[in-house]
């Protein structure tokens, strides 16, 4: 009984995807929500929401750019590079030549 309930309510909505009966403004309406684009070529932008976009990715890009070359320290960390010609070989682990 189910599966037959089933096959029908899958047959008619096939049937409504075909026939183009199901309206996006209605099921705009039920989501209350944006547009629906699936399988279909969104709507063009604004001129101003692109020019605005484009201006916070420069500005997000720029931020990123400007901290990494003038405060590198946060990521490479901010102390001296050790002289490794003052380190012993005790310090290094390497037995002396002497002892052999």
């Amino acid at each position: 009984m189910i599966s037959s309930v089933l096959s029908v309510y899958k047959a008619t909505r096939r049937l409504q995807l075909l026939s183009g009966s199901c309206n996006v403004n209605r099921i705009k309406d039920i989501r209350k929500s944006h547009v629906v684009s699936y399988r279909t070529v969104p709507q063009k932008q604004s001129k101003i929401t692109t020019v605005g976009a484009e201006i916070v990715g420069a500005a997000m890009w720029w931020w990123i750019l400007w901290h990494l070359w003038h405060e590198s320290g946060h990521i490479t960390g901010e102390f001296d590079y050790p002289d490794t010609s003052a380190w012993t070989n005790s310090e290094l682990g390497i037995p002396s030549t002497r002892d052999q």
